[in-house]
């Protein structure tokens, strides 16, 4: 009787308390402030049966504020043949706790994963699309899901978004002892959390009171801040076939023979047909960039992660044939046809964003997002990203760099990490001439040359419509008024990875005439004019994820029937986050030579450096506008 009574009693006083939340009269202050929603009440109970069965049931109160606010009702449940989506149900009320709308199941939308890809008709969605017609409102959402892919069990995160308040967060976990249920705490003692339970079936927390946090200027991730749990099994489910892992080399070779064998078979004539593209050619690097390169002219990438749409990839076979794949069907056909040249190669797991985020190396778990290739050579591993078709051959930049990721070797698995681009290798080179008349207009020639991280943002324009590549250019030189660009042209060496552009330019009144003065930035083109905002009692410590290098040389001819009055003084700035500086020749009475360099380092610094770095990069800004001033003679 007591067992029963016991979780009778809390499901009561929860469902008391959860009642409380839905009028918005009663909402602390304090949760308000930076606030665009308010989580009233979140509670996740994950029953775990057994190794191929596990309920999930979420309720979750969300008072929005504002428009901004609506990201935080989360009301969206991906499904497929292994994963039911049982029961889904909405209800909105307004700021007096008066009942507006219910939603039912039917009421929800229901769509393929990708619409117009029947095969992956199987993996879908349902979502909450709801127009407000008021703020404040509250909405009430409650789903159960059942699946057997035990494997991946919801992380738990109490706070999910930044400018969103959390009154009231809980999860319940239930498991059979022999399942082995781990689980690992991330950034827990800076907030209000509470282990209510621990044992080896059963864990729970308690979250309350957790006051929105700004999204400061260069805020770390928020995986950095924010309290998170991972949770998982040593003994699991996944795509129908049981594993068992406690070590990252016992969970590679299981992903290995249970999801990425048998399905690397490819027709007779594509073997044939890459055999003779390679050729002669014996060397395996040479032999993977005639292969990667075939890929990227046969296939395109359809967009479904790791997780949805299963981890097992499509047939290499199936690819072959309909030409398109997500990333672990490109992934593993790279490999197919790789394998048949005799070029060694490895599925690859890993977080692929624009942040680096890590694989947690010390938790033994399916974790990722994204899958790429690894191919060996004797001195270094070769990364492809096989969903791009027009990426160079091993280049990451910017997605897939200098981030923990899980390697699967026949052996077993390995947690390795990827290229790491230096600060001084993400260059731009700049090298050109402008020519000023005597009424202010300017023309100008100029070359920039892009590798590392800076060549990522810039390869693409070559493909871009002609209106777009000037509307890019305008944005980059918006300093310049009534810019006029007579000329683009672009060249890209995939080879190393080196974007040129080569631009022609005209602006009147680029100068200023005053009397008989003559103004004008010398810092014609490569200005940095970002404002760093003063953030006054800064809470969070901000990252550079990725430094750059640029460095420029300019010759700068002067109207006819004018004389240098002033120059700007040459400068140099050293500080920890990097080093800039200037340089300002006189080639001749009518020819200057501006040179400027400025390095700026990658780092994780802490909050109280901020200021610091805001001073420094206004210095910058600063200097980048500064003027020469001519006397008409």
């Amino acid at each position: 009787m007591k067992h029963f009574f016991l979780p009778f009693f809390i499901a009561c006083v929860q469902l008391a308390a959860a009642q409380n939340y839905l009028t918005c009269l009663n909402i602390p202050d304090s949760l308000k402030q930076n606030a665009n929603a308010i989580v009233r009440w979140d509670q996740t109970d994950i029953d775990i049966h057994s190794q191929r069965n596990m309920d999930i049931r979420k309720k979750r109160v969300v008072t929005v504020l504002n428009e901004t606010g609506m990201a935080a009702i989360d009301a969206y449940e991906p499904y497929d043949k292994r994963t039911h989506v049982r029961s889904i149900e909405a209800t909105v009320y307004d700021a007096f706790g008066n009942e507006i709308k219910k939603i039912k199941k039917k009421d929800f939308r229901d769509q393929c994963i990708l619409d117009g890809v029947t095969l992956f008709s199987d993996n879908r969605v349902v979502y909450l699309d709801y127009i407000p017609t008021q703020y404040p409102f509250t909405i009430v959402y409650e789903c159960e899901v059942q699946t057997s892919n035990t494997a991946q069990i919801p992380r738990w995160r109490p706070m999910g978004h930044y400018f969103v308040s959390v009154e009231k967060s809980l999860l319940q976990v239930t498991c059979p002892q022999e399942l082995g249920l781990k689980k690992q705490e991330h950034n827990f003692s800076n907030f209000n959390i509470k282990k209510i339970v621990e044992k080896d079936t059963q864990l729970s927390y308690e979250a309350s009171g957790l006051l929105a946090q700004k999204e400061e200027y260069f805020s770390v991730n928020y995986n950095k801040i924010f309290p998170w749990a991972l949770l998982g099994l040593e003994k699991f489910n996944l795509e129908g076939v049981d594993g068992t892992a406690k070590t990252w080399k016992e969970f590679g070779k299981w992903y290995a023979e249970s999801l990425l064998s048998d399905t690397e078979e490819l027709p007779d004539a594509t073997i044939a047909k890459v055999k003779t593209l390679v050729g002669a050619e014996s060397d395996p690097i040479k032999k993977a960039k005639i292969i990667y390169n075939y890929v990227q002219q046969k296939s395109r990438y359809v967009s479904i992660q790791v997780g949805i749409g299963g981890f097992k990839p499509m047939l290499a076979k199936d690819v072959d044939r309909l030409g398109y794949g997500d990333c672990k069907a490109l992934t593993n056909y790279t490999k197919a046809l790789l394998g048949a040249v005799g070029v060694p190669s490895y599925h690859t797991v890993l977080y692929g964003d624009h942040d680096k985020i890590d694989m947690e190396s010390e938790f033994i778990s399916v974790q990722g997002n994204h899958m790429i290739l690894c191919v060996p050579s004797d001195t270094e591993y070769y990364w492809l990203e096989c969903t791009s078709q027009d990426v160079p051959f091993g280049y990451q930049a910017n997605f897939t760099d200098d981030r923990k990721v899980l390697v699967i070797k026949p052996e077993g698995g390995e947690i390795v990490k990827t290229q790491n681009y230096r600060d001084e290798s993400n260059t731009q080179f700049c090298n050109g001439t402008y020519k000023l008349t005597t009424d202010g207009t300017f023309s100008a020639k100029i070359q920039m040359d892009s590798e590392g991280s800076q060549y990522g943002p810039k390869y693409h324009l070559e493909h871009r419509r002609p209106n777009e590549q000037e509307a890019y250019y305008k944005a980059f030189l918006s300093h310049i008024n009534n810019l006029k660009i007579s000329k683009m042209t672009f060249s890209n060496d995939k080879e190393s990875a080196r974007f040129t552009e080569k631009l022609d330019l005209d602006a009147i009144q680029y100068a200023t005439i005053t009397g008989n003065k003559m103004l004008f930035p010398i810092n014609a083109f490569n200005r940095y004019d970002g404002n760093i905002k003063r953030i006054r009692n800064r809470k969070t410590d901000f990252e550079i994820q990725r430094g750059s290098y640029d460095k420029d040389e300019v010759i700068v001819e002067l109207p006819t029937g004018f004389t240098v009055e002033s120059l700007p003084e040459n400068v140099q700035y050293d500080s920890k986050f990097g080093q800039y500086k200037t340089e300002i020749l006189k080639k001749d009475e009518s020819t200057l030579i501006y040179k400027r360099t400025f390095l700026l380092k990658k780092g994780y610094y802490q909050h109280n450096e901020y200021e610091a770095f805001r001073l420094y990069m206004e210095q910058i800004a600063k200097n980048d506008n500064a003027k020469i001033i001519l006397n008409k003679i």
